[in-house]
């Protein structure tokens, strides 16, 4: 695998309220995305078992435009828009695949 554009994003949450309203817009924007979206080919939530204020995504693009059209979504900008009152960190790491497989073939 040597195509593709990933990143990772780890939020870090406020309290056990935030925490639980962060998770259900979470589950209203991937809704959108796997209507929405066929370019972003996974999209991955991911909790930590002693972190629980923490949540880590994984997202997996085809490409450099379709991570720019994720951006551009209202359901992207709505729910980044509405987490940033549950949010105490967030840290974004882009990543370059080297080698791995992928079911997708890219």
């Amino acid at each position: 695998m040597t195509g593709g554009f990933a990143l990772i994003a780890r939020f870090e949450l406020r309290d056990e309220a935030a925490a639980d309203a962060f998770d259900a817009l979470v589950d209203q924007m991937l809704a959108d995305i796997k209507i929405h979206e066929p370019a972003a080919l996974a999209y991955i939530v991911h909790t930590i078992p002693d972190e629980p204020m923490s949540r880590v995504f994984y997202e997996l693009y085809e490409d450099q435009a379709a991570f720019d059209r994720h951006q551009e979504q209202r359901h992207a900008q709505c729910f980044l828009t509405e987490a940033e009152q549950h949010i105490s960190a967030l840290r974004v790491t882009f990543l370059h695949p080297d080698a791995g497989k992928c079911p997708t073939g890219i």
